[in-house]
């Protein structure tokens, strides 16, 4: 089994020497990103479409980060929000397994997928952009701030290479470029005082998340032995209530499954599982993120022993000693994952701070930050503490209730520091938030919008600070992204790009839920308009005549005057019943009857065709109407 593995590590790492090295030819970028995880290779990929050349780098051999590198290969979230490069990377599995059905083999999710497929996929889809090199196995040696970009030095260990670009990324597990770049960022869980989040923590602290050195097992059949050498010092005692039978359950707050039910928790296809099991699992404790390299990588072989013993456990005392460490996963020579998968890094201060009020309550806040959305999530609020040795007096913030949400614009540019975007983990948000935006699909559409945000600042020859919240979120559209977390929407209706725009504006809202496990925001498409829920909205852009005199519920006679009321604050030429009555038609909405009381979904796609209140009215970082266009 060594000797397949060995054979296969040096074919793989002749094929990525061929793929990406340093390159001194290469002195000139326009958008550099530091760390191919999930974010950074999205962020390379739509950077690159845009017309920005663009090289990504990483110190590993491998594309994806969480979802390759580190294993955590079950996609938690956004299965209803068929997002821009997430359900890009989603239809490419779709199509190599075969089908939706095909890749919900574990209880867990939706889609789960082996690593090496996933990383198989990324490889492709990089490869097909003109405008994008990759250079593996290098690192970020250090970098200089120009007036105008930056001058990165880069090594493989051997050499050093000098670049230019004019905007860089962050796109690594723990935020180190942005600290590299003197980035202010908070490390652990806030003070209650300083987020007015009211389940923060009172008195704030450097805790973070469990990380987990995964595994991934495969099982080998009934009747073989794959079971590992014993662990040095080997202790059975952490793992015990990892399912039921084991231990007294009365003692134990988790729920405790059947063993085989617990195992199916993250099957992967072709009999493979990812070992990723938070209830007396393989979780850690590990606050590694202000340690060098080296200190980094010796706290790290904690972890891995951790999971050794974990699945020595699993195959010992529970039984499964037919599923081993899978062969030839991972180009590693113990078969585990390359990485670990961090919960939690650095976490900038960015333009803005989101917070849970922003995200649970964000049509009441003074800041209407869901207006510069450009990235959507909806998986719970999940932190990991059963690890840490005190978890008992931490906050209680497991899966507290929050709807779908909008991840705003700000939270990926540092408040101090130009021509840098920071991506990932990392972001802007509190301890609690980073329980939701640090789920995969976020952390590749927050990618994808940290590499439109540096295409259009190169495009444009400006900061990235300075580019115009619409003129990403246009872009973000075009490449069939969300901006606001609608569920019941789908992309493929025609009317998905003006109910994003129009929500985004906040003339129409929505209506946020939490439902078990299920966060949700309902736009209520075919639900009839009434007048409640465009007044303030409208007022907000100074037009509420209309509004006022008008009835509960909406008719389209009122629609046309009011689009017309619109139009004249506007300046422009005012609209007559036959131009509507045509789009009308064209939207095959029906008999065109001007009595008849109009759906959220018909006004708002009226009001985006005659109006374009989403390109009128721009707003700031935080999403505030400009005073140029505010009447």
């Amino acid at each position: 089994m060594q000797i397949k593995r060995l054979v296969a590590l040096l074919i793989l790492l002749n094929t990525w020497a061929s793929y990406g090295q340093l390159n001194s030819s290469v002195q000139k970028v326009d958008v550099l990103i530091v760390g191919a995880g999930a974010s950074g290779t999205m962020a390379g990929i739509q950077s690159a479409r845009l017309g920005a050349k663009t090289l990504l780098i990483d110190e590993g051999p491998w594309l994806g980060g969480m979802l390759t590198s580190a294993g955590v290969s079950a996609i938690d979230g956004n299965h209803q929000l068929h997002s821009g490069l997430w359900n890009e990377f989603r239809q490419h599995l779709y199509d190599h397994y075969g089908g939706p059905k095909a890749v919900k083999t574990g209880w867990v999710s939706n889609v789960l997928f082996e690593p090496s497929v996933g990383q198989q996929i990324l490889r492709r889809m990089v490869s097909a952009e003109k405008e994008l090199q990759v250079w593996h196995n290098c690192r970020l040696s250090w970098i200089k701030k120009e007036e105008q970009g930056w001058s990165v030095f880069i090594t493989d260990g051997t050499q050093e290479v000098e670049l230019y670009t004019k905007v860089l990324i962050d796109g690594t597990e723990l935020g180190d470029v942005a600290k590299e770049a003197g980035v202010p960022y908070r490390i652990g869980m806030d003070r209650r005082a300083e987020t007015g989040e009211e389940i923060a923590s009172e008195s704030g602290n450097d805790i973070i998340q469990d990380l987990t050195y995964v595994a991934v097992l495969q099982d080998f059949g009934t009747g073989t032995d794959k079971t590992i050498a014993r662990p040095e010092n080997y202790d059975p005692s952490p793992f015990i209530c990892t399912c039921a039978g084991r231990c007294d359950a009365d003692t134990v707050e988790a729920t405790l499954w059947e063993c085989d039910f617990m195992m199916n928790y993250g099957e992967l296809p072709n009999q493979k599982y990812m070992i990723n099991w938070p209830i007396y699992g393989n979780d850690y404790y590990l606050n590694l993120i202000e340690l060098s390299a080296k200190e980094r990588q010796k706290e790290l072989e904690k972890a891995k022993w951790f999971t050794r013993c974990y699945v020595y456990y699993l195959q010992t005392e529970l039984g499964y000693k037919n599923i081993g460490i899978a062969e030839n996963e991972f180009p590693t020579e113990d078969g585990l994952p390359l990485i670990p998968y961090h919960r939690e890094s650095r976490r900038i201060k960015g333009e803005v701070l989101f917070t849970v009020n922003d995200l649970a309550r964000p049509f009441e806040q003074n800041d209407p930050l869901y207006r510069t959305g450009v990235a959507v999530g909806d998986y719970p609020i999940d932190h990991h503490h059963a690890a840490y040795h005190g978890n008992e007096e931490l906050p209680d913030i497991h899966f507290y209730p929050v709807p779908s949400y909008s991840l705003p614009m700000g939270t990926l540019l540092p408040a101090e520091v130009e021509d840098l975007i920071v991506a990932e983990k990392s972001i802007s948000v509190t301890n609690i938030v980073n329980g939701t935006t640090r789920l995969q699909p976020v952390c590749i559409l927050n990618g994808q919008a940290a590499g439109a945000i540096a295409a259009i600042a190169v495009r444009e020859a400006c900061k990235p600070g300075e580019v115009s919240v619409r003129q990403v979120q246009s872009e973000l559209l075009k490449a069939g992204a969300y901006l606001m977390p609608y569920c019941d929407v789908q992309p493929n209706e025609k009317e998905f790009a003006a109910i994003q725009r129009i929500g985004a504006t906040g003339i129409l809202k929505g209506e946020g839920k939490n439902v078990g496990w299920q966060n949700l925001t309902l736009f209520h498409p075919d639900s009839v308009l009434i007048v409640e829920a465009i007044a303030n909205g409208l007022e907000d852009l100074g037009i509420h005549s209309v509004v006022r005199s008008a009835g509960e519920s909406f008719s389209l006679k009122e629609t046309i005057s009011l689009l017309k009321e619109i139009q004249k604050t506007q300046g422009k030429k005012r609209l007559n019943k036959k131009a509507v009555e045509a789009y009308w038609a064209e939207l095959a909405y029906g008999a065109f009857n001007e009595d008849a009381m109009v759906s959220r979904r018909q006004f708002a796609a009226l009001l985006d065709h005659f109006c374009d209140p989403f390109h009128y009215w721009e707003v700031d970082i935080k999403g505030h109407v400009l005073p140029s266009k505010k009447h």
